[in-house]
């Protein structure tokens, strides 16, 4: 049976290691249309295991992490980035030079 929208986002998701982030668009490419960034979001939001499916490490095409994060807002999602030695600056911006995921 095929799998779902948010059924391939999540596929995408698990594969970003720890200590990189992936953004929006990238995890909409990988999981079959680079058009699909706004699903991202809503798969993202609706996460069913925010444990196994690490949705924090996925930030906007400018590195800038969800104002509403799901899971406890902006401030826990830069925690939990800083958990794993991703540097989050003061405005909630992360080095998309330095901690993108290369998608492999």
């Amino acid at each position: 049976m095929e799998k779902t929208v948010f059924e391939r986002i999540y596929d995408v998701v698990r594969r970003i290691p720890r200590g990189k982030v992936a953004t929006y668009g990238q995890v909409a490419m990988l999981a079959g249309n680079p058009r699909w960034a706004r699903a991202v979001g809503y798969a993202l939001h609706a996460n069913p295991d925010p444990e196994g499916i690490p949705c924090f490490r996925v930030v906007n095409r400018f590195g800038r992490v969800a104002p509403a994060f799901a899971f406890g807002g902006e401030d826990r999602q830069a925690e939990l980035l800083r958990a794993e030695g991703i540097e989050v600056s003061e405005d909630g911006t992360v080095d998309l030079e330095k901690f993108l995921w290369d998608g492999l």
